[in-house]
């Protein structure tokens, strides 16, 4: 499973992308504005969203990309951490 992690804290990019392996994803993760965002997402299975530390085009640019394309889950969680990413994955993978 391909899955987009925008926002975050980027001393958490390493965690992350740990949390993320734990579970058998393969993890693209952007805390900070990118030029071309929208084509850097690409076409993923989740994008996960970290609407507290993010800017407003970062979180437009990700609900756009989901909304374009109905194969992609979008999950939004205001807060960053590693437990929610966990509690965030979870949801995603249970059977």
């Amino acid at each position: 499973m391909s899955v987009v992690i925008i926002g975050g804290n980027d001393r958490m990019v390493c965690r992350y992308r740990d949390i993320c392996r734990e579970y058998h994803c393969e993890a693209k993760i952007y805390t900070q504005p990118k030029g071309d965002l929208e084509c850097l997402i690409g076409c993923p299975d989740v994008i996960i969203l970290f609407t507290h530390p993010v800017s407003h085009n970062m979180i437009k640019i990700a609900k756009k990309k989901a909304a374009a394309n109905k194969a992609i889950t979008l999950v939004q969680s205001h807060c960053g951490s590693c437990n929610a990413l966990r509690s965030i994955m979870d949801k995603i993978l249970k059977p």
